[in-house]
């Protein structure tokens, strides 16, 4: 994508090197002062920035890079109550780490700092978004993520994430309608199961060849810190190739009740509960 960066400023009382919070500020950057007059925890992006890269989306995917929770978490590109928060020690190092790459640069003497790059974009991008869809699984084939973020965006793109089972994190910027193939085709498939009073969510998981579990969660936020809000929940286990798929029981929260898919499958089921 570039060096065009995104203007990052560290928060009140934090240190980047010694693992502090980052929120947004007002360092120079190129194409003026686009964080001028903006409140801790905001990011600004250079003029354009948002509008280039979403009409480059159009045209194909745009791939962000890969990065570790702890530099993600670093620059504030990551949604708080999806990740235990790395210790301040492993931060720190995470700091050295993304600015040995130039991927974050000290700004002006008021504390503020630049995040370069894709991460800059992938920084830029996480915290437009209100919502996400966090997707976890068993039985996957060697080489894939155990786990997928998706994060809608105002436009019809959205930011992915997948994270494998070392903890790298994968980001890349698709198209809605493509993120959502791309999702389906990693979950759970099989011909849908016809309703059985007797099946035991329990007892089809922990025999499932391959199971899901599809948490979709509106927040909202306060400066840099993301609050998790109302949230529905998907869940898939298939068995000797039948797909079972299960809900909330809306009069008793933890338990679930299997439920018909909508329209053609599972990929329709999640397009609603995103809509």
């Amino acid at each position: 994508m570039g060096g065009r960066g995104l203007v990052v400023s560290e928060a009140a009382g934090g240190n980047p090197a010694a693992g502090g919070n980052q929120a947004a500020g007002g360092n120079q950057a190129a194409g003026g002062n686009p964080a001028a007059g903006l409140t801790p925890g905001e990011a600004a992006a250079p003029e354009g920035l948002v509008a280039a890269v979403v009409e480059l989306v159009g045209t194909g995917p745009v791939l962000l890079g890969a990065y570790t929770a702890a530099e993600l978490t670093a620059v504030d590109a990551i949604v708080d109550f999806l990740e235990a928060r790395p210790s301040d020690e492993v931060i720190a190092e995470a700091v050295r780490s993304l600015a040995a790459r130039q991927l974050l640069v000290a700004g002006s003497a008021d504390g503020r700092v630049q995040v370069r790059g894709d991460l800059g974009v992938a920084v830029a991008f996480q915290q437009r978004s209100r919502l996400v869809l966090d997707a976890r699984a068993t039985g996957t084939a060697s080489g894939e993520p155990w786990r997928v973020l998706l994060l809608p965006q105002p436009e019809p793109i959205c930011l992915m994430v997948r994270i494998d089972a070392l903890g790298v994190h994968e980001l890349g910027l698709y198209r809605s309608g493509d993120a959502l193939d791309r999702l389906a085709d990693w979950l759970p498939v099989g011909e849908q199961a016809g309703q059985d009073p007797a099946a035991v969510a329990d007892d089809l998981l922990a025999e499932a060849d391959h199971a899901a579990l599809v948490t979709v969660t509106r927040y909202t936020t306060q400066g840099s810190a993301e609050i998790a809000g109302a949230s529905s929940d998907l869940v898939l286990a298939r068995q000797r190739g039948q797909l079972y798929a299960f809900g909330r029981d809306p009069d008793h929260t933890p338990a679930l009740l299997q439920r018909r898919l909508s329209g053609s499958g599972v990929r329709d089921t999640i397009a609603a509960m995103l809509a």
